[in-house]
Formats: structure tokens, sequence, C-alpha cells
């Protein structure tokens, strides 16, 4: 009867490992963007004529941040398809 799940469980562990690798890759890239874009706003209410340049620099920063949570969705789709 193990020999029977021996595979249903694996395929359960990489779903789950999955799950949690995008469950938490998603929360650092979350929190920074979310910070960055609140600077953002800041430094423009201070700074109304230098709003290009802060939206730049934000967005740069963003897509550097957003860089962690790609990394964890490559490793969530690695778990489902690849690993046997």
């Amino acid at each position: 009867m193990a020999e029977e799940l021996g595979p249903y469980i694996q395929k359960a562990a990489q779903f789950i490992g999955a799950g949690l690798a995008m469950g938490l890759g998603a929360i650092g890239p979350g929190i920074g963007e979310g910070f960055a874009a609140g600077k953002a706003c800041e430094g423009i209410a201070r700074r109304p004529e230098e709003q290009s340049l802060i939206t730049r620099t934000m967005l740069v920063g963003q897509a550097v941040s957003e860089s962690t949570g790609i990394y964890s969705l490559v490793i969530a789709i690695l778990l489902i398809f690849v690993v046997k």
C-alpha cells in the first residue's frame, strides 16, 4: 500500500513546496515595492518639479526588487513541472 502512495505524496510535497516558494518569495518584493512607492509619493509631494526623475528612479528600484519574486516563481515552476 505504501508503494502505491509514494508518487502521490511526492507530488503533494512538490505542490506544497511550490506554494511556499511563491508565498514566502512574494513577501519581500511586496514590502519593498510598497515602501518605494510610498517614498516616491513623498518625494513628489515635496518637489513636484522632479516628478519624472523620482518616478524613473522608483520604477528601476521596483524592477530590481521584483527580480526576487521572479526567482521564486522560477523555483516554483521547476518544483511543479521538472522535479520527478
